[in-house]
Order: C-alpha cells, then sequence, then structure tokens
C-alpha cells in the first residue's frame, strides 16, 4: 500500500543493527559514520498472535501475516539541511516515509565511537529536531513565495494555503514541529501535500544497556517524548539482535532467562505499524488465513479492494465476524448460530481484527 516507516536517528546510534533484528538481514553495521549510505528497506511480517488463534480453530494449510515496511535511513549529522554529511540525500529519504522510528543512543561505550564525542540523547534529539525544522523553513519560504505572487487574485485556495504556511511558518521558527494532531481533517489534508518532514508521526527507541546511566538517560528520552506529544520504547539493540538470530527454541529459551515475554522489536514493529494508521482484517478458511492492511477509515468495499479491484468494483455486501465473538464460538459456524455473523454494507467502517468475507458480483 506504500506506508513506510523510516528508522532514523545520528550515526552510530545503533539504526542498521535494529534494522537487522527486526528484518534478520546482515547489512553493514561498522563503528564508522555514514556506514549507511542508501537506505536498506526490508517488509517485516507482523508478529500478530491472533494468527495462531484463528487457526487452532481452521486449521488452514497456510498462514500469511500482515508485513510492515522498514528503512534503515543514513544517519544525520549537524547542518544536514545545509548540505553537512549526507544532507540533502537523507531528508529526500524522509520525505518518502509516512512514519519514523527515531533511534537515540542512551549508553556509554568507549569502543563505539559517537559523532559528537559524548552521548547526550537530548542534545542528539535537538540535533536532529532541528535539522528537520530548518529543511521545513526553507520548503515553506519557497512556497510563500509562490503563493504571495497570487494573492492579488483572490484565488480562495491559494489564500488558504497562504495563511496555513504563514502559521506553520510560526510554529517551525519558535522551534516546534508540526504536530497533526492539533489540525482538523481537511487541515492534514492540505499540510500532508507540502510534505513537511517535521510532520512526520515519529516515536523514540531507546538504546540501552543494564548501567546506571542508560536508566538516567532513558528517563530524559521518556520527558522529551511526553512533551513532544509521542512515547518510546526502551531497548536494548544488541540483546534484539542476538535474539532474532536464535532458532524458535533457543529464542523461547533465552526470553525466559531475560524475563521476558517477547523480543521487544515484536513491539516495535506493533507500534510502527500503528503509527501508519494501519488496521488488519483477516480472512480465514481450510486453504488460507491471512491478515489483510488497510487504512483506518476504511470502508468495507474499501478493504475488498486490497484484495482485488473487481471486489470493490463489484461489492454488494460483507459478512462480518468480530475476532473475538469468532473465537469464543469456535468459527464461523458457531458464530452464525449465535447471531454474531453481521451483514453489513457500503458505509460500514471495517474494524481492527474483524474476519470479513465478501460478498460481490462482476
Amino acid at each position: 500500500m506504500g506506508f513506510k516507516c523510516g528508522i532514523i536517528g545520528l550515526p552510530n546510534v545503533g539504526k542498521s543493527t535494529l534494522f537487522n533484528a527486526l528484518t534478520k538481514s546482515d547489512i553493514p553495521a561498522e563503528n564508522f559514520p555514514f556506514c549507511t549510505i542508501d537506505p536498506n528497506i526490508g517488509r517485516v511480517p507482523l508478529p500478530d498472535k491472533r494468527l495462531i488463534e484463528l487457526n487452532k480453530i481452521v486449521n488452514t494449510k497456510k498462514i500469511i501475516p500482515a508485513a510492515l515496511d522498514l528503512v534503515d535511513i543514513a544517519g544525520l549529522v549537524k547542518g544536514a539541511a545545509d548540505g553537512e554529511g549526507l544532507g540533502n540525500s537523507f531528508l529526500s529519504n524522509i520525505r518518502e516515509m509516512s512514519a519514523l522510528a527515531h533511534v537515540v543512543r542512551c549508553f556509554d561505550d568507549e569502543n563505539i565511537t559517537h559523532v559528537d564525542g559524548t552521548v547526550n540523547p537530548i542534545r542528539d534529539i535537538e540535533v536532529i529536531n532541528l535539522e528537520l525544522i530548518f529543511a521545513d523553513l526553507e520548503t515553506i519560504s519557497k512556497r510563500i513565495s509562490k503563493c504571495e505572487k497570487l494573492l492579488k487574485t483572490n484565488d480562495k485556495d491559494n489564500k488558504v494555503q497562504f495563511d496555513m504556511l504563514q502559521h506553520l511558518k510560526n510554529i517551525l521558527e519558535n522551534g516546534s514541529l508540526i504536530d497533526l494532531k492539533n489540525f482538523n481533517q481537511e487541515e492534514i489534508k492540505l499540510i500532508k501535500s507540502f510534505q513537511l518532514l517535521s510532520s512526520k508521526p515519529t516515536f523514540f527507541i531507546g538504546n540501552i544497556d543494564d548501567s546506571d546511566v542508560s536508566k538516567k538517560h532513558i528517563e530524559e528520552v521518556k520527558k522529551v517524548a511526553e512533551e513532544l506529544n509521542t512515547f518510546v520504547i526502551p531497548a536494548s539493540i544488541k540483546i534484539e539482535q542476538e535474539i532474532s538470530a536464535l532458532s524458535e527454541s533457543e529464542k523461547l529459551e533465552y526470553l525466559e532467562l531475560l524475563e521476558m515475554d517477547e523480543p521487544v522489536i515484536n513491539k516495535i514493529i506493533f507500534e510502527g505499524y500503528k503509527l501508519l494508521g494501519l488496521k488488519t482484517f483477516f480472512t480465514a478458511g481450510p486453504s488460507e488465513i491471512r491478515a489483510w492492511t488497510i487504512k483506518n477509515g476504511f470502508t468495507a468495499p474499501n478493504a475488498a479492494g486490497v484484495i482485488h479491484t473487481d471486489f470493490e468494483k463489484g461489492f454488494i455486501k460483507a459478512e462480518v465476524i468480530d475476532f473475538n465473538d469468532f473465537i469464543k464460538n469456535n468459527g464461523e459456524l458457531g458464530a452464525k448460530e449465535n447471531g454474531k455473523m453481521r451483514l453489513e454494507g457500503k458505509d460500514y467502517l471495517v474494524k481492527d481484527g474483524d474476519i470479513i468475507h465478501f460478498k460481490f458480483n462482476v
């Protein structure tokens, strides 16, 4: 569907190591700046336990999970907006992302170089945020100049755009990122058309170890995240990569030893998925159980179109069962007998976890 979550941060904070753990790939992750130059892209299956629950009932031949596209983007340095480091390339790569996972280093290690010499997560976050702001101010200034030339024409759309650009410019000049949660749907649609870097939905991943210094740093990042109306996921990225390389049986033993229910990267994948505004619905039968990815606000015909365009064009109705009802009633037959299967029409907004069978005519 074209939704990508970019992994960003300063050089040497653990981005590529995290990408390797998430995608089980083996891209370079060396101890020097700009080890990653071209963005690495990986499709990661969503670790959705609901698929296992469904299969206990359906006993299908094949299970196909939903997936998230992750992009490992080269490290940014101070002055990127002016072309420092890989500046222009970095910023253009971010512009293509729908959401961002910002990796912040929260541990000291004299063997791992820090691009600014010392570990300071607050400063590191500010460096990246300011570069996004500077890049956006340049974009907005160019757009304002174009709009000013058309003001005399009294074009209403141009005036709306001009006023919004001025408002956004004021926010950025005050050192703040653009938080889309502060705007209505029409305004958000307009802002997204500007492709501003600082408006991308973002969450933090705090790369930690088990030291007291690391605990102090992660608390600092949590405060910044709260101020920015987002959240942070603490993770020992080194351990996560070790876990990802194990067999399933070894993984369970290691997690038990660490007193963990599941790898932290599972949460990172889910949060990236949610941040992109994505949901999952299921189709379930003896030949295949499949998780389908849709965007928030998709109607039943929209969801049908994800399977095949003909399903949307010829949509008649959808047979829908809530996930919990499907499990409680031991599948489709039990749900139908107990009145838990619903017939929904073209205006139905698909909910996360719906099990759906589409009726269509082409």
